[in-house]
């Protein structure tokens, strides 16, 4: 199979994770591509993530690194597993990779963790409300790249009801509550499915309060995305030009310790229920 030009970013965590291995054993490329019967060109492309590595290779070359933490290894072998076609892939070449990714790492999570300060999480939006938040972007979507969007947003949240349903917690800034994304009625719609999502055993709904004041990373929005070992977690940010991603260990380190603080600042899950309710009603 020739490189591809554009890998996803799961296929680019796998190459960093392989390049990771090799390196942290101190082992070069070239000797890598001795150990694994390829030329040299082919590390560099699996360590990139233009071409994927079998699970058995990898498994070979964990052998020869002396990686010997097997839930790891087996969660990489995984990764390395020949992706299937999935849903996101029909929005190939209409939206942005980035959104992909995104539908992608949610899919094959564990757990998520998501703040959000300003919206209401996007696997807990409604069709309105994301369509309101799409039609306020600058440069401005066609009404056709609106509608993608909100699509690929609505399909996202298969995640919630899958065979194995995704864990998911919302920490939500009562702000976000208040903030009026297609007039009232949106905004009243919008918050009572709140109410309703975070009445699933799977989902969990938590407020910040506006009288808490001050806390970290104020006015960013962030997905922690649990995999099944935590050296493969993965953070995501949002930006201005698109979703980054970032998984070194002092970054990861970093947002676990911004979300044991939220756990601690948030309301109670019956608490939280009572502030969106009383903004319904202020509505």
């Amino acid at each position: 199979m020739p490189p591809r030009t554009t890998p996803t970013q799961r296929q680019k965590r796998l190459g960093a994770e392989v390049r990771k291995m090799r390196t942290s054993a101190g082992m070069t490329a070239e000797h890598a591509a001795g150990l694994l019967g390829v030329d040299r060109g082919k590390i560099s492309n699996f360590e990139s993530g233009i071409r994927n590595i079998s699970p058995e290779r990898l498994r070979a070359l964990a052998t020869h690194c002396e990686c010997t933490d097997e839930r790891y290894v087996d969660a990489l072998a995984e990764l390395a597993t020949f992706p299937q076609r999935n849903w996101w892939d029909e929005y190939r070449e209409k939206l942005a990779s980035g959104f992909l990714d995104i539908a992608e790492l949610e899919w094959h999570s564990r757990r998520i963790q998501t703040i959000q300060t300003v919206h209401i999480p996007g696997l807990l939006q409604t069709e309105d409300y994301a369509r309101s938040v799409f039609g306020a972007v600058l440069p401005a979507f066609s009404r056709l790249e609106v509608e993608l969007h909100v699509a690929h947003r609505m399909d996202r949240q298969r995640v919630l009801s899958r065979e194995q349903p995704l864990g998911y917690t919302g920490y939500v800034h009562e702000s976000a509550l208040r903030m009026r994304f297609g007039g009232r009625e949106v905004t009243k719609q919008q918050l009572s499915s709140l109410i309703e999502a975070g009445e699933r055993d799977n989902v969990t709904v938590r407020i910040v309060p506006i009288e808490r004041g001050s806390f970290p990373g104020a006015g960013h929005a962030l997905l922690y995305a649990e995999s099944a070992v935590a050296q493969l977690d993965t953070v995501q940010l949002d930006s201005a030009h698109g979703p980054e991603f970032t998984y070194t260990e002092e970054q990861l380190a970093k947002y676990r310790a911004h979300l044991d603080w939220m756990d601690e600042a948030c309301l109670s899950v019956k608490a939280s229920q009572d502030v969106i309710h009383s903004i319904i009603h202020e509505l």
